[in-house]
Order: C-alpha cells, then sequence, then structure tokens
C-alpha cells in the first residue's frame, strides 16, 4: 500500500502500475480502494476512470463478487455522463468488463433470477447502441441458461454457433465452455477433444489452462490417460493453489486426490488451502471448493479415518468427521440457495453427482512424495513405530518374558516386538507383577525394559537421554542382583556418553552424524580412547559374567576402538581395532556366541575399508557371507551385503554394488523387526543407478530413503535426502515434480514453525526457484531468489552462500529486462565474493548478465554489458592468482568469448572479432582437450558470422570455417562440424 496518497496524477498512474503488478488478494484490493480515493480528489475523469477498473478487477480476481458491480456502476455512469472522457482503449475495457458483473451477479444466490435475465438485456441494449456485434452477449447468456440448468442447448447454439469478435471472452476461456458442454452431456470423448488446444498449451490467458485442467482430470483419467492426468494435476494445481478466486479449481483437485487413492496428499493440499474456508466471498466458488472438500473427507471417512485431524474453517480444531459434517451443512445450504434463486434442481444434482463418484483408480502416485493417511499425523518427536511382528507373540507374560530375554541375549531383532508388546502390558492400570521364580522381580523386568529404550535412544541418536536410561537401568539391575546385567547396561552408558551410537561400525550406527556437534575431531578421538579404557575397567572389575555378557563387552571394546578410527583415519589407530576384533572373534568363536561371531567378522573388514584396503574389505565380507548363509545368523546379512555394496561402489564397480545392495533390502524385508538403516540401502541404491545411467531409478530410491528417515523421525536427513530428489528430478526435466515435492517439504509443521534448521530450509527453497524458472514461472522464482538473498545477507559466517544466491537472482531479474535492480544484486553478491571467494559461479553469472543486457538493449546497453565483463575479469585474474581451476569452462577463455558475443549483439563488430580471435588462442588446438572441442567450435562459428555477414568479408570467414570443418572432420567431430558447413554454404550463396 502507498505510505503516502499520491499528489500528482503522474504518481497516480506509478501507484496503479505498481499496485497491477501484486498478486491479487488483500493488499492489492485495500491499495486500489485507497487509490480510488485519491483519484477522486483530483476532479478528473480520466484518472478517476483508471483507478475505477484497476478496483473493480481487484474485486473480481480477489473473489468478491459482491462489490464488482457496483463500481461497474460508477463506471458506467461515468461512461453515461463523460463519454469523451473513454478513449477507444477504455471504451473497449468498459463494455468487454459487461461479462464481468454478469458472472458476478451469477455468483450470487441473492440475487434474483429477473435480475440476472435484467442485466443481460441491459448489455444487449449497450451493446446495440454502440454498434457492437452480440457473440458476447450470446455467450452470457448461454452460461446464464448452463448455471440454471435449462434451455442449455438452444443458448449454446446461439452462441457457439456465431462469429467471434473483439469482445468476445478469449480464445482458451470459450474453448473450456464448448468442452464444459459436451462434458455435461456425458461426452467426454467430445469434451476433450475440444481442450486439446487448451490442456497442450497452445491457448491460455489469466485463468486458463488452470480452469480447464480442473474439470479435465476426471474425463482424461477416465479415458486412461493416467500419465497426462497425473501432469496435469501438478501443473494445475500449482496455479490454483491458494487463490480465492480459484477455490473450485483447488476443491476439484481436491476430488481428484480422494478418486485416485491420494486421499493423503489430499489433506496435505487441503491444509496449504486452509485460508479459502474463510477468504472466499463468492458463494459459487465457495460452493464448488466444499463439495470437493466433501468428496474428500467423505473418502477419508469411509476408510476409517475420521478422526485424523483436518485443516477447516478457523476458530477450532477439526476432525476430518467434524469438518465433513460442517462442509456438508454448508455446502447442501448454498446449493438449495442456488436452487431457489434459479427455480431448478441443477446444483442440488450436480452436488449429488460428485459425492457420489467412486474412486477411478485404487492408486495413482501423483507426487515423488509417496504418503499413505497413515503418515498424516507426525510421529511425536523421539517416538519410534512400534515394530511389525515376525512371529506370533506368547500369550503368558511368564512365556513373554521369557521370548524377550532368550532372543536379546542372541541379539536377534525379534525381541523388539517382546519388548513393546511387554512395555504395554507393564505400563497398563492395574498390571500385577507374577510371582515367578522364571520372571523374577519387577525391578528386574523394569530394567529390561528401560535398556531396550535406552537402546532406542541411541539409535535416534538422542545420546543425552540413552546414557540417564541406560544408568537408570544399571541401578536397577544392581538393586535386582545383576551384576552382569548392570555392566552391560553401564557399557551402553559410556559409549552414549562419547556421543556414539551403541552399535559396531559395519553395522549401521556408523551413518549417521555424531550427536555432539560442538565436540571437535580431536575431542572426539580422546573421548572414544577414554571410553574404551573405561569398558576395559569395566570388564575386568565385573566377576561372574556369561559368556555372551562377555562377548558384548568385548564388542563395546572393539565398537569404541573402530570408531575412534572412523573419526580420525590415523592409520596408527588401526593395529588396536584389529586386536580387539581379533580378542572379539575368538571368545566368540570359543563360546559360541554367533551373533557376536559374525559381529567380529564384520568389523574386521568395516576396519579394513576405513584403512584403505578395499580388495581385503571385499574378501572378508565374501568370506562372512556364506558363512551366515551356512550357519546364520541370518538377520546379520543385510548389513554384510550394505557393506559390500559400499566397498562396490568404492571400488568402481557399480553393477556389482547395485546387485549386492538389490539383495541386501530383499533379505532386509524378511526381517521387518531389525533397526537396521534400510534408508541406507535406498541411498546406495541410488548412487549405483547414477553410475549405471539409471536416473529415474535412482530417484525412485531417493524418495524411498527419505521416505524411510522421515518414518523414523529423521527429519533433516529426511529433508536433505528428499532435496538430492528434488534436484535429481529437476536434472531430468520433471520440473512440475520437483516443485510438488518441495512445496509438500515446505508445508511441513516444523518447517513452517522455524524449527528447521534455516540455512537447509533456504537449500529447499532455492531448489524451488530453480525449478520455477526452468518451469518458465520466471517471476515466482526471481521473488523468491530475491527474499532469499535478503535473508542470506545476514548470514556472517557463510557470506560464500549469499554470493551465489544474490548471483542467480542478479540473473533471473536480467531475464526479466529489470538491469538496474540485476546491477545492485550482483554487487551484493561482489561484495559477499570478496569475503568468501565463488569465482566460477560469479563468472558465469556476470557473463550472463552481459550477454542478456547487450542482447535485450543492443549498442545502448553495451556500456553496461562491458561493466559486467570487466567485473568478470577482476574475477577471472583473482582466480588465476588463486590457483582455481574452473571446474567447467575455462575462466579467460569463456570470458573472451563472451566479449565477442556482447561486442556482436552492440554492434562493435571490430571489437567482437578480436576478442573472439583470443577465445579461440585461449582454447587452443582442439584435439588437444576434446571437452572444448564444442567451444572452439561455437567460437569459429560465431567469428565467422561476424566476420562474413556483419565486416562482409566472405573471403577470410570462409578461409576459417573451411579450415576449421576440415579440423573437427579429422578428429571425427562431425557434429560441431556441421554448423560450421551450414554457415559456409549460407556466406558462398550470398556472395
Amino acid at each position: 500500500m502507498p505510505t503516502t496518497a499520491p499528489q500528482t496524477t503522474d504518481e497516480l498512474y506509478q501507484a496503479l502500475q505498481a499496485n497491477d503488478e501484486r498478486p491479487y488478494g488483500r493488499t492489492r484490493t485495500v491499495t486500489a480502494e485507497e487509490l480510488v480515493e485519491a483519484a477522486e480528489q483530483f476532479g478528473e475523469p480520466v484518472p478517476l476512470i483508471h483507478a475505477l477498473l484497476e478496483l473493480q478487477e481487484a474485486y473480481t480476481y480477489g473473489s468478491e463478487p459482491r462489490k464488482s458491480p457496483v463500481v461497474f456502476a460508477r463506471l458506467l455512469t461515468l461512461f453515461d455522463e463523460q463519454p469523451d472522457a473513454f478513449d477507444a482503449r477504455l471504451r473497449h475495457m468498459l463494455f468487454w468488463r459487461f461479462k464481468w458483473v454478469a458472472n458476478a451477479l451469477r455468483a450470487l444466490p441473492e440475487i434474483p433470477l429477473a435480475g440476472l435475465h435484467q442485466w443481460l438485456t441491459e448489455m444487449r441494449d449497450r451493446y446495440e447502441k454502440a454498434g457492437l456485434e452480440l457473440q458476447p452477449y450470446y455467450g452470457q447468456a448461454y452460461q446464464l441458461a448452463a448455471h440454471v440448468g435449462e434451455d442449455t442447448a438452444l443458448a449454446y447454439e446461439l452462441w457457439a454457433g456465431r462469429t467471434r469478435t473483439r469482445l468476445s471472452d478469449c480464445e482458451a476461456c470459450e474453448i473450456c465452455e464448448r468442452a464444459l458442454y459436451h462434458l455435461a452431456a456425458g461426452d467426454d470423448e467430445r469434451a476433450l477433444r475440444a481442450w486439446e488446444p487448451v490442456l497442450a498449451g497452445k491457448e491460455s490467458c489469466q485463468e486458463e489452462p488452470a480452469r480447464s485442467i480442473s474439470y479435465a482430470l476426471l474425463p482424461v483419467l477416465r479415458a486412461g490417460r493416467t500419465d497426462e492426468a497425473r501432469a496435469l494435476h501438478l501443473a494445475g494445481y500449482r496455479a490454483c493453489r491458494r487463490n480465492p478466486s480459484m477455490a473450485g479449481e483447488v476443491g476439484r483437485h481436491l476430488e481428484f486426490c480422494a478418486l485416485t487413492g491420494n486421499e493423503a496428499r489430499g489433506l496435505e493440499l487441503l491444509a496449504e488451502n486452509r485460508t479459502l474456508f474463510d477468504e472466499v466471498e463468492s458463494p459459487r466458488e465457495l460452493l464448488d471448493f466444499l463439495t470437493g472438500t466433501e468428496v474428500l473427507l467423505g473418502r477419508v471417512e469411509g476408510l476409517g479415518h475420521g478422526e485424523l485431524p483436518a485443516a477447516g474453517f478457523s476458530g477450532r480444531a477439526w476432525t476430518v468427521a467434524a469438518l465433513r459434517a460442517e462442509v456438508r451443512e454448508r455446502a447442501d445450504d448454498l446449493a438449495a440457495r442456488f436452487d431457489a434463486r434459479n427455480g431448478t434442481t441443477a446444483h442440488a444434482r450436480r452436488r449429488r453427482a460428485r459425492l457420489d463418484r467412486a474412486p477411478l483408480l485404487d492408486a495413482l502416485e501423483l507426487t515423488l512424495r509417496a504418503r499413505g493417511l497413515d503418515d498424516v499425523v507426525p510421529a511425536a518427536a523421539g517416538s519410534v513405530p512400534a515394530p511389525a511382528a515376525t512371529a506370533v507373540l506368547p500369550e503368558s507374560l511368564p512365556e513373554l518374558v521369557a521370548r524377550a530375554r532368550e532372543l536379546d541375549e542372541q541379539g536377534h531383532p525379534g525381541a523388539r516386538a517382546c519388548w513393546a508388546r511387554l512395555r504395554t502390558l507393564v505400563a497398563a492400570r492395574g498390571y500385577v507383577h507374577p510371582d515367578d521364580p522364571a520372571v523374577g522381580p519387577v525391578v528386574r523386568l523394569r530394567a529390561d525394559l528401560l535398556e531396550e529404550e535406552a537402546s532406542r535412544a541411541g539409535e535416534r541418536e538422542e545420546y543425552a537421554d540413552a546414557v540417564s536410561l541406560h544408568e537408570e537401568a544399571a541401578g536397577l539391575y544392581d538393586d535386582a542382583g545383576l551384576p552382569g546385567h548392570a555392566a552391560l547396561a553401564r557399557a551402553g552408558a559410556l559409549l552414549a556418553a562419547a556421543g556414539l551410537p551403541g552399535e559396531a561400525p559395519g553395522d549401521g550406527a556408523q551413518d549417521g552424524p555424531v550427536a555432539d556437534a560442538g565436540r571437535d575431531g580431536g575431542a572426539r578421538v580422546a573421548a572414544l580412547t577414554a571410553a574404551h579404557a573405561a569398558l576395559v575397567r569395566l570388564q575386568e572389575e565385573t566377576s561372574g559374567l556369561a559368556p555372551y555378557q562377555e562377548a558384548r563387552l568385548l564388542r563395546a571394546r572393539a565398537t569404541a576402538l573402530g570408531l575412534r578410527l572412523q573419526e580420525s583415519r590415523s592409520e596408527e589407530h588401526v593395529a588396536a581395532v584389529f586386536a580387539e576384533v581379533d580378542l572379539l572373534d575368538a571368545f566368540a568363536t570359543r563360546h559360541g556366541v554367533a551373533g557376536q561371531a559374525a559381529g567380529a567378522r564384520l568389523l574386521r573388514a568395516t576396519t579394513h575399508a576405513l584403512a584403505g584396503d578395499l580388495p581385503a574389505a571385499l574378501a572378508g565380507t565374501g568370506e562372512l557371507l556364506e558363512r551366515l548363509k551356512t550357519h546364520g545368523p541370518a538377520w546379520h546379512l543385510p548389513r554384510v551385503l550394505a557393506l559390500r555394496g559400499r566397498i562396490q561402489l568404492g571400488l568402481g564397480d557399480a553393477q556389482a554394488a547395485y546387485a549386492e545392495l538389490s539383495e541386501g533390502l530383499r533379505v532386509a524385508a524378511e526381517w521387518p523387526d531389525d533397526p537396521f538403516d534400510a534408508d541406507r540401502l535406498h541411498s546406495d541404491l541410488a548412487e549405483a543407478c547414477m553410475h549405471l545411467g539409471r536416473p529415474e531409478e535412482a530417484l525412485r530410491h531417493l524418495t524411498r530413503a527419505a521416505e524411510l528417515q522421515l518414518r523414523d523421525g529423521d527429519r533433516i536427513d529426511a529433508y536433505c535426502t528428499y532435496d538430492s530428489a528434488a534436484r535429481l528430478s529437476l536434472d531430468l526435466g520433471r520440473v512440475e515434480d520437483c516443485i510438488a515435492l518441495l512445496d509438500s517439504l515446505l508445508a511441513e509443521p516444523d518447517v513452517t514453525a522455524g524449527e528447521v534448521d534455516d540455512r537447509l530450509v533456504a537449500q529447499l527453497r532455492l531448489t524451488r526457484a530453480r525449478a520455477l524458472r526452468a518451469g518458465e514461472d520466471v517471476k515466482a522464482a526471481t521473488a523468491e531468489l530475491i527474499a532469499l538473498a535478503a535473508e542470506s545477507a545476514g548470514w556472517d559466517d557463510d557470506p560464500g552462500s549469499h554470493a551465489m544466491i544474490a548471483a542467480e537472482t542478479a540473473v533471473l531479474l536480467g531475464e526479466s529486462g529489470e538491469f538496474d535492480r540485476a546491477r545492485a544484486a550482483v554487487d551484493q553478491a561482489l561484495a559477499a565474493h570478496a569475503r568468501d571467494p565463488r569465482f566460477e559461479h560469479l563468472s558465469n553469472a556476470l557473463r550472463e548478465l552481459a550477454r542478456l543486457q547487450a542482447q535485450q538493449q543492443g549498442p545502448e546497453g553495451l556500456s553496461a554489458a562491458r561493466a559486467f565483463l570487466d567485473d568478470a575479469g577482476r574475477i577471472a585474474d583473482e582466480a588465476r592468482t588463486a590457483g582455481y581451476e574452473a571446474h567447467g569452462r575455462p575462466l579467460d577463455a569463456a570470458l573472451a568469448y563472451e566479449h565477442g558475443r556482447v561486442n556482436a549483439y552492440g554492434g562493435a563488430y571490430e571489437e567482437a572479432l578480436a576478442a573472439l580471435e583470443k577465445a579461440l588462442g585461449l582454447l587452443g588446438d582442439p584435439g588437444a582437450d576434446p571437452d572444448l572441442a564444442g567451444e572452439w567450435a561455437e567460437s569459429v562459428r560465431l567469428a565467422g558470422v561476424v566476420e562474413g555477414i556483419y565486416l562482409e568479408r566472405t573471403a577470410p570467414a570462409l578461409t576459417r570455417l573451411d579450415a576449421a570443418v576440415t579440423r573437427l572432420t579429422g578428429l571425427g567431430r562431425t557434429e560441431e562440424a556441421e554448423s560450421l558447413t551450414a554457415l559456409a554454404d549460407r556466406l558462398r550463396e550470398e556472395d
């Protein structure tokens, strides 16, 4: 909104133009109202007409149909009183907006039907008096008939059979009306044929193709074109979301989700559009929105999830069932009001038809983020999903306790389900502990449960909780007279206190970040050394240990040293790990503790890998794999296969890695109770797929990995993995998939509440901005980058990231022709670059800005474009001094080429040719570096254009081109030679 009212008509027009660039919504509408008040002060009709037109547009597209006709009445009065104030353009806009008023009146059930017909008569009379063709009038008459549900065939023929005029609705809007006529008649095929130009993007306007897409979703699906329906949903929803004037379109997307097995996504989209419940002022749009919402809610409730939370009208918290009842009541009332006004039952019939539709598909994968209704409510912090039982649990508590302890001694993953069941029983009100020697005292059972809970806390990397729980369990074991159990609990506390998982490397524990981010590497190494010494003392001081307990303490000792090696990567730490592993292996083998023997061999292989001896690591895992297949325990197989796959990746054998990792996933599915990190398997498989040239499969594994991380409560890791998936989908050209995924993540409660690291959220937003740019939504991409650049300016600890974001922002501003703002943004980038250099990124941005300005402005922009190149030249000098080598094109050669292109755009052809000669000299012979052959050929081509066409020196240009063609052909680079041959042929023809 303007801070002060415009004092002159020039200021008013400037304010109107600025307001026109705002998105539709309350801010734009309020500003338009204030500008009308300002215009009235000048006492001149023309400024007031412009202000009123802007206000009517704000009301129309801001979903306030009750106010639009009032504004138009003022315009019509001005036209009647001062027709000369309306030039040809204003007159055209006035007569165009008769249709806006007709549409607004139809949307209001309180307007009598006679009033609608009266307005159409007014429109016809005005058009005839002005000598205008009546096709637009008949278009509105048809739309009224379709709205009422009577005499539509005749009204359609009277409209559709007439020739379009300058005042007709745009082609895209009329296509939609024709398609809807066929759709209402039950002719999907004809409707889709009519819609084809709009759905294919050949016809569009402000509301199209989003409006047509929302109606076409179900017909496209019924035609079996599922991939097209999916793509239309992603693109169409993004164009209408959160838009009060397109609430009906949002409702149809919700309905589409409900009918394709995507109820969870539907609830997510409903939450994203929760403001529409209170912001939509158009009863017709609200009816469409509420009906689509009711379809979704009815489907969710029918699947047995009526108690799920749902976003609804403000003022209270809603469940699906309660919101559905409220929505049904309000929508029934709206439909009844329209039908009462129209004297038909059309709206109730249409509404019932939508509500009675059966799902069209059981499941259609709409987005990269697969979610079910069970995923709608995020797990509470620190919670872990209950494990799936692999076997029927004993019914009696003594048998259940015995089974849990037996499996726990073996290290069997099935113990987890037993402990989960026991935890529920013990926590139940009125629990009575059995007087059974086999079960032991209640204090021991409580210690067992605390110890298992501590282990789960360690898996979640909640080390402070793990320490506390382990120590509490140790105290209870002491009370129960079980020193061996107490020693194991204290061993767990020692490892957790060092900020480390309670599993050895190779068991998946090393995959997560170290908990104590504030502790540097040296301190961690020291902490691990101290933990190992304490574990040795603990074992020596504890008597009466059972073999499995002794083995576990030996395993803890080996774990501490293995993780120390992982932290330090020091050769001097390798031997100590092998020594501990040998002790563990010998003891476990001698006493038949199979699980710990397998763990020792796995840790040995991991140590070889950490020490850089990948062949020895591979051989060790191979031997262990055969032993496990023959003798077990089988639940170690996923870990061994995962490690072998990572080793194969390290050895460069992606095919072998893929086979091992795929088998690991298959085997892991046989042990659903095992907390093994299957997400790491999927991530490694994604890497293997990329090496094998299978990016689509890699994308599926990345999204699966992120989904598992999210379900396990590893939200930060999940967001990082999802961002990798989003960037890969963008590289694959799946732009809408990328945007939909990121929109979903950015709407997560912890993200919107500011609970996620701001740099991670910024990375998600940056990827989204790049996707918007790739999808040619430059305005939205620029707005996002400008916001990110402003936020990142305060990152004093990371100026390099700000430099890159500001540089990208500058380029997008340049693409929009806003070079003054682009200059300011790139100056910010240069200032940040001076603190934390980003040579290549800044150089690329500056060269691109120079090209854009010269291309768009020609000679007038040459001086400013050269200034960008001067900055790029300084960066190239800095990079050379710093010994920096570009990952892409050499900076000096790229800069010389850009000087050539920019000068050519600016008409400085001699300078352009000299710059291109320099570029060719810097690139050297194309045979010396095959990677630069394409750039060399392009420099030759542009030099040929400048020399032969602009400077009209045909002979030397042909000599240059022919020599280059000969050289490239000799190198086998026929594709690069083709463009030069075509240019040479053109020059010969013109000569």
